[in-house]
Formats: C-alpha cells, sequence, structure tokens
C-alpha cells in the first residue's frame, strides 16, 4: 500500500506554484465556476468550501510530513546546536585576543595618528600662513617702493625715467596677484585687508597717475620746430626724446595683458600715440580752414602745420630707433609677442599705412577738402579771393608739404638749418633722397585738396 505523501493529491500545485499567480483572478474564476453569473445574489457558500477544505488539505499534509520527518529534523537542529557551539568555544578565544590586539593597536598607533594627523594639520596652516605672510609682505614692499618712485616722478625735477620705474613696480604687484592658483605665491591674497588696501589706495591711484603723466609727456612731444616755438638745444631735444621714450615704455608695460591672448598690442601706448597725431590733424585742419578763408594768415599757418609735421617724422624716427621692450607678463606665460621689434610696427599696424607723415598728409588731405567745398559753396570774398590766388596757395601747400618731411634740426645740424635736413624715407628712415621725389603722392593728394575745387 502507498505510503499517504505518495497518493495522488487533488489540489492543483502548479497553479498555485506559478511565478503569475494572482489570487484576486482565481477567487474570481471560482465562484464564476460555482454560480451562474445572471444569479442575484451569488452563492459564495460553495466557493468558500472548496478553498476551506483546501486549505485543510494542506495543513494535514503539513503535519503529516511533519510528524514522519520528525526525527530527521530533531538530529539536524542537535547536530547543528552542537557545531555552533564548538565554533563558538573556538572563536571565542580568538575573539578575545583579536579584541585585545586592537585595543593595543588604538593605543599605540590610532591615538598617536590622531594626534599626529592634528600636528601635521597645525605645521600646514601655519606653512599657508608663513607662505602668505611672505606674499603680503612683499606686495607691501612692493607697495612702499611705489610709492617712493611716485614720489620722484611727481618731484620738483619730475625725472620721467621714475615713469619706467613705476611700471615695473606695478608689473611685479600685478604679477603676484595674478598668481592666484592654490599653490602659487598669489593664492589668497584676495582675503587679505591689507591688499585690498594697498590695491585702492596706492597701485590704482598710482597706475592712474603714471599713465596720465606719460600721456601728458606723449601729447607735449615737440622739437621746437614751429615758427612760434623756441629752438630747443641739442640737451633739450635729447631731454624730449628721452621723456617720450620713457613714456611710451610705461606704457606698453602698463597695457593690460589677459590671458590667453595671442594676438596682443599695447593698447594704452597705441591709444596716447593715435591721439598725438588726432590732436596734430585738428589743430592743424582748424587752421588750415580758418586761414583759406582769410589768405593773408595762410602763410603762418602753413609753417604750423609743417612744424607739426617735422614733430611727426621726429617721432616716427624715435619710434623706429626704440626696441620695443619686453612684457615680463607675457614672457611669464611663455606668450609670443606680435610686436617684437620697434615701438612704430604696432602703430603702423594699428593706422594700416606705411609712415605717420604720409598718414597725417593724406588723412589731413581727406578732411580738408570738404572744408574747402563749403568755402567756396559759401561765396563771397574768401571764395574769390581763393579762387584768384589758385595758383599760389597750390605752390604754398606744395612747400608746406616739403618742410613737413624734414626732420627737426637740432643746433649742431648745419646741413638742416640750411633748409636741406635729410628726409625721412616710407619705413621711418632717413636718408639724402629728393623729398618731392619721394612723396609725390602726399603732395598731389594735400594740392589736390584745395586746388581742384578752386576751379
Amino acid at each position: 500500500m502507498a505510503e499517504p505523501d505518495d497518493q495522488p493529491s487533488y489540489i492543483d500545485y502548479e497553479t498555485f506554484l506559478a511565478p503569475e499567480f494572482d489570487a484576486a483572478g482565481f477567487a474570481n474564476s471560482l465562484v464564476l465556476s460555482t454560480n451562474d453569473p445572471q444569479d442575484a445574489p451569488l452563492d459564495l457558500a460553495t466557493p468558500l468550501s472548496r478553498v476551506l477544505f483546501d486549505i485543510q488539505e494542506i495543513d494535514s499534509h503539513i503535519d503529516l510530513l511533519t510528524a514522519r520527518s520528525a526525527i530527521p529534523l530533531l538530529t539536524h537542529t542537535k547536530t547543528q546546536t552542537e557545531t555552533s557551539k564548538r565554533v563558538v568555544a573556538d572563536v571565542g578565544p580568538q575573539l578575545a585576543s583579536l579584541n585585545e590586539s586592537y585595543a593595543q593597536l588604538e593605543a599605540k598607533v590610532v591615538q598617536k595618528h590622531a594626534e599626529a594627523d592634528e600636528v601635521r594639520q597645525v605645521a600646514s596652516r601655519l606653512w599657508e600662513t608663513l607662505w602668505l605672510g611672505r606674499s603680503v609682505g612683499r606686495c607691501l614692499q612692493l607697495g612702499r617702493q611705489l610709492e617712493l618712485q611716485n614720489t620722484e616722478l611727481q618731484g620738483d625735477k619730475e625725472d620721467h625715467r621714475a615713469l619706467v620705474r613705476c611700471a615695473h613696480t606695478i608689473l611685479s604687484l600685478r604679477e603676484v596677484l595674478q598668481q592666484n592658483s592654490p599653490g602659487e605665491e598669489g593664492h589668497g591674497l584676495d582675503r587679505i585687508d591689507a591688499i585690498r588696501a594697498l590695491q585702492d589706495t596706492v597701485v590704482t591711484p598710482i597706475e592712474k597717475t603714471v599713465r596720465e603723466t606719460a600721456e601728458k609727456f606723449v601729447r607735449e612731444f615737440s622739437l621746437g620746430a614751429a615758427s612760434t616755438q623756441r629752438e630747443l638745444t641739442f640737451a633739450q631735444a635729447e631731454e624730449a626724446k628721452a621723456k617720450t621714450i620713457s613714456s611710451l615704455t610705461a606704457l606698453y608695460l602698463l597695457s593690460s595683458c589677459p590671458f590667453p591672448a595671442p594676438a596682443w598690442a599695447p593698447a594704452m601706448m597705441l591709444q596716447a600715440l593715435e591721439l598725438y597725431l588726432r590732436a596734430a590733424l585738428q589743430s592743424s585742419l582748424s587752421t588750415l580752414t580758418r586761414s583759406l578763408s582769410t589768405l593773408p594768415t595762410l602763410d603762418r599757418t602753413l609753417s604750423e602745420v609743417s612744424a607739426r609735421c617735422q614733430n611727426i617724422v621726429a617721432l616716427e624716427q624715435l619710434l623706429a630707433q626704440t626696441k620695443a621692450p619686453v612684457h615680463p607678463l607675457r614672457e611669464l606665460m611663455s606668450l609670443p609677442d606680435n610686436t617684437a621689434g620697434t615701438l612704430l610696427q604696432p602703430l603702423l599696424a594699428k593706422l594700416e599705412t606705411g609712415s605717420l607723415p604720409g598718414y597725417f598728409w593724406r588723412t589731413l588731405a581727406g578732411h580738408l577738402s570738404p572744408r574747402v567745398q563749403d568755402i567756396i559753396t559759401r561765396g563771397g570774398v574768401s571764395a574769390r579771393t581763393l579762387r584768384s590766388s589758385r595758383a599760389s596757395v597750390g605752390d604754398q601747400i606744395r612747400e608746406c608739404v616739403i618742410r613737413g618731411m624734414q626732420t627737426t634740426a637740432g643746433p649742431n645740424d648745419k646741413g638742416a638749418a640750411n633748409g636741406t635736413g635729410k628726409a625721412p624715407t616710407k619705413n621711418g628712415a632717413t636718408g639724402n633722397a629728393t623729398v618731392s621725389g619721394s612723396w609725390d603722392r602726399e603732395i598731389a593728394v594735400m594740392v589736390a585738396s584745395v586746388v581742384n575745387h578752386l576751379r
């Protein structure tokens, strides 16, 4: 006879063990299998009895399995308990030894490591403080040095060489303050009140003073060429040149140097030179316009205009002879210097011209032409006089351009004193070539800007 647990069971175990089994769906199908959906009310006693019977059957089966397997289960449980006790008995001493070793390790290593780590943090912060203190000290020292240099600049003698010294000191301060990445010299300086006060009360005002003074010296550049000016001695002329070079060098160095900026140009220097040229052009244009309306004053006005051009010629020669200084910040950042060469090259590139005198005459002619046209359009005595003097006015303008292309003479320059000074070539150098042969275009443009409107 078969054992009870080997007898087939009418319970569908596969349905209940299926992963997709749904209790609500099973109950619904059970109710529908024992009732007509149209009946009202439904009979739930039959399906409920069936479910209860199945539960009782499962319970009986569990009791049967438990009763038959009691001895193996108890034996297995006893074996596991005894094994666990032996494991605990063996592990206990080892665990106690491990705890004791850890306690010793904690006392000898962990606590000492914590103490050592605190010392390390203190030492690290002291080192950072020392490093920051040295940077602050260097900035304050540079600030004091800048104040002394500014005193030399603002003194009675107004030492123009102090401009360059001030510029280098300002660049040294910029170098420190711009290196603000972690581990660099200027890291954390922006949080120091003394450094902020140094920038606000010393560096920024002095940098502004240096820039304004340098721009003033550039505006005042003149070698005494105008007929209304007293002629400079050789020493005075050299001093004027040296003052201008110092000013341009300072402006060159102070020009901002953003990073990265491979196409950098000395903006401050170029701006000062452009303002100088613009002032010469505006003065010449204004006086020429007035003199063309009152011809008796034309000769003196043309002398002044040619004198301004002579100063521009001298300035071009000075720029061509002055090598561009090395910019420390660009060298520090390993950036190529696009202005390497002379101070003249970046100015010519900015103005898109081959020479400053040529730029002066062509620009002046371009602005003078509509002024002359306006005089003729208004008519009157001025227009009639200007028309009747067309030939002489053209000759005077031509001579004005020729005189303007001659270099300013020093007291020891006999050739220039006789009116045969060397004429600048198109690249700013000087030579013995005939002026009219080298500058025919400028002469023609200036003469045409006036004469062509007098027909």
